[in-house]
């Protein structure tokens, strides 16, 4: 089912570990309903690199949530964040010219200098930026 032009169901709730385990990652339709949201931010990141982008995490059940090691209040679990890759930036390129732009979004993480993390919110958006690495926690800002 296609949520925008470019983003369907299916990839904003794929996981290989639910496929391999057996756990039921169907979205509630409140979830599915944040989905749409987050797919059109998700719009605007592929617009403004004009490419595709390569969701490696969408929507997780708690369940899925809780075997991943995800936080217990993560987004994800809400259907309101995406962790993500683009092929031809780096995710710190990236993450510095989302927030730059009008993109709007609740938190944009670099995460381990490997992805980007987005959120979206049904509330005031706080565009807060972050940086995770292994051992360090969330850092303010993104940092070098």
């Amino acid at each position: 089912m296609r949520l925008t032009p470019h983003f369907t169901l299916e990839e904003m709730t794929a996981s290989q570990i639910a496929a391999r385990e057996g756990v039921d990652n169907t979205p509630s339709a409140e979830a599915a309903s944040n989905l749409l949201l987050l797919c059109q931010a998700l719009e605007q990141v592929r617009a403004l690199f004009g490419q595709p982008v390569l969701i490696s995490s969408g929507y997780r059940c708690a369940a899925l949530n809780a075997r991943v090691g995800g936080a217990s209040r993560s987004q994800h679990v809400s259907g309101l964040a995406a962790d993500f890759t683009l092929s031809d930036y780096s995710p710190r390129e990236v993450a510095r010219r989302i927030s730059e732009s009008d993109v709007v979004f609740d938190q944009l993480i670099l995460e381990f200098d490997s992805w980007v993390h987005l959120s979206v919110t049904t509330g005031t958006p706080r565009r807060e930026l972050l940086t995770i690495r292994k051992g360090t926690g969330y850092l303010p800002g993104l940092r070098g």
